[in-house]
């Protein structure tokens, strides 16, 4: 069966509105993620140390702005349960909401990660503000040894809003089946 109809191609290329980080880069935060992938440089928790290197001041970690989009309060939680499916697991067809794009119109239920490509461009720093943008960037079909998989790449810049500087790209693929 090919899933990759005429009405899913034209998902291709589809972007979001961006979408701003309900709260500025923290320092707190910044170094809550840096105790939480273990990283103890200086440069995302120690100002007086962090101004003598060539940041000039704290920075967050690199991958900090794909953490700082969160659900916005008062939004449902993914991972509540649903009464429509016993078995929902929570992953579903989440391949581009949060990030404000619609979801794709593809059958397939079961989600695999097919893993991420990120480029870094610049460290977020202190009161910034992120904002993201995403856009579907390809949609395929392969298949498989059980079956049919469908491969969604969704694209993501990653910019401050102040002056729109570029921090990341993420390129996050999923396979459904």
């Amino acid at each position: 069966m090919n899933y990759i109809t005429s009405e899913v191609r034209s998902f291709i290329g589809r972007e979001s509105e961006p979408v701003v980080a309900w709260d500025p880069v923290e320092t707190g935060a910044i170094r809550r993620m840096a105790q939480g992938i273990m990283d103890d440089d200086p440069v995302y928790w120690d100002q007086d140390y962090a101004s003598t290197t060539k940041f000039g001041g704290v920075v967050a970690p690199p991958l900090y702005p794909m953490h700082a989009i969160r659900r916005l309060p008062g939004t449902p939680d993914p991972l509540v349960f649903s009464d429509a499916d016993p078995d929902y697991d929570g992953a579903g067809q989440s391949h581009g909401e949060g990030l404000g794009l619609p979801p794709v119109p593809i059958p397939l239920t079961r989600l695999i990660n097919g893993g991420n490509e990120v480029e870094f461009y610049a460290f977020a720093r202190p009161g910034d503000r992120i904002v993201a943008t995403s856009r579907y960037r390809d949609i395929y079909q392969k298949e498989g040894s059980s079956g049919p998989l469908v491969f969604v790449i969704t694209e993501t810049s990653y910019t401050t809003e102040k002056d729109s500087a570029l921090l990341m790209i993420s390129r996050r693929i999923q396979i459904f089946r």
